[in-house]
């Protein structure tokens, strides 16, 4: 038989796969998989329902509903003050990750090299290594993920053709900071290259941060790709419902490569999330608001139980340092450890490397029921107290 392609062959199935299926398997609580239990607003969930009854449903623009293009342009001007062309630099994708995928697979050319900041989102490395591209790592690291400007100029060259960032960040649950945000534009610039940028946890900040995409800095804003989520954003998930924004030169040859990947998404979905992008400011705030409860539940009670918690500016992950326990094994072995005998699924932070990695920190998902993050507490600490005997 001829061999399949190495760069998919290859892969395995992702971490949040693997531990969602283990924890099934052993009937454990799932932290580890990165979505909500409950689902997200209802009167947006009706607005879907009503509008998939009434019709019409067949395919809508590819480059998406123009409801919901315009909505895109208008949060941009709302929350950033972007002035955004929802006609030429708007584009509705079938979720965050085939917006990356068609950002890749439209910027990037074989040979190109593509800077990406490890801890990373997993599906980064093989879509650039199928496009042909060159990943350049470097990283950020636990405790502080401190970003390191020098490493970060130093990985820049005549080869570059783009960086990717996701901010804010996960696992790391880190916002990047202004000065930070200045460097990777400055660098940009000074070598003519673009930004991809995955911000699809832009409105789940906490403690009064406000998101600063990349694209609002000097020179940045006709060579950033900026990419959204409904899925975050709404707490549905499962809707696939992503966005870009970019400049007409750079959304056009992204746009032919998304025309082969999935064409459009369902019309019902872009018109209730265009409904839902109107919400007022007391929808994203709320939002941001109660998962900061949570964050802070969790971190008080893991802390409680000896670990060391990290920082959480964003996102839904809390990420902690186990070796204050004194347990020392790997963190990918601890966590099949957990799920069989404490009953909790998580996810080692290694897996967000692509090579030598921090080996004793667990990443847990907070954007759970109360009574969920209750009882996973629980039982981590009667497993905790069993070792201890």
């Amino acid at each position: 038989m001829k061999p399949t392609n190495p760069v998919f062959t290859g892969v395995e199935t992702t971490i949040f796969e693997r531990m969602s299926r283990l924890a099934v398997q052993h009937g454990a609580i799932n932290l580890g998989q990165g979505f909500p239990d409950v689902d997200g607003p209802e009167d947006i969930r009706q607005k879907a329902a009503d509008t998939l009854m009434e019709g019409p449903n067949q395919y809508p623009p590819m480059l998406g509903h123009p409801a919901l293009r315009q909505a895109v342009a208008d949060n941009n001007k709302r929350f950033y003050n972007l002035d955004v062309d929802w006609q030429s630099e708007v584009m509705v994708t079938s979720g965050a990750t085939e917006a990356l995928a068609d950002a890749i697979f439209a910027l990037v050319e074989p040979g190109d090299e593509v800077i990406v900041i490890e801890p990373l989102y997993d599906c980064y490395l093989p879509l650039i290594q199928r496009a042909g591209g060159v990943a350049v790592r470097i990283r950020v690291t636990p405790p502080n993920w401190d970003l390191d400007l020098d490493a970060l100029a130093s990985a820049f060259n005549e080869n570059t053709k783009a960086i990717l960032i996701n901010n804010p960040m996960n696992p790391a649950a880190k916002v990047f900071s202004e000065d930070e945000l200045a460097a990777i534009a400055a660098l940009c610039v000074e070598n003519d290259c673009y930004a991809i940028c995955d911000e699809v946890y832009e409105h789940l900040l906490f403690d009064g941060e406000a998101h600063t995409p990349l694209m609002c800095m000097d020179g940045m804003r006709n060579r950033c790709v900026r990419i959204g989520s409904a899925g975050k954003t709404f707490s549905m998930t499962g809707w696939k419902v992503g966005y870009i924004t970019a400049p007409a030169n750079l959304l056009e040859p992204i746009a032919k490569a998304h025309q082969f990947f999935t064409f459009t998404t369902a019309p019902n979905l872009q018109q209730a999330v265009a409904y839902g992008l109107g919400k007022d400011d007391s929808y994203f705030n709320g939002l941001s608001a109660e998962l900061q409860r949570k964050r802070d539940n969790l971190a008080n009670a893991l802390s409680g139980l000896g670990f060391g918690v990290l920082p959480c500016d964003a996102t839904y992950f809390l990420t902690v340092d186990y070796s204050p326990l004194g347990l020392s094994e790997k963190d990918s072995d601890l966590c099949i450890r957990m799920v069989e005998e404490a009953g909790v699924a998580l996810v080692p932070v290694s897996a967000f490397y692509g090579g030598e990695a921090p080996e004793h920190y667990l990443r847990f998902c907070f954007c759970k029921q109360d009574h969920v993050l209750d009882e996973a507490v629980k039982r981590l600490a009667t497993w905790l107290e069993g070792l201890h005997k």
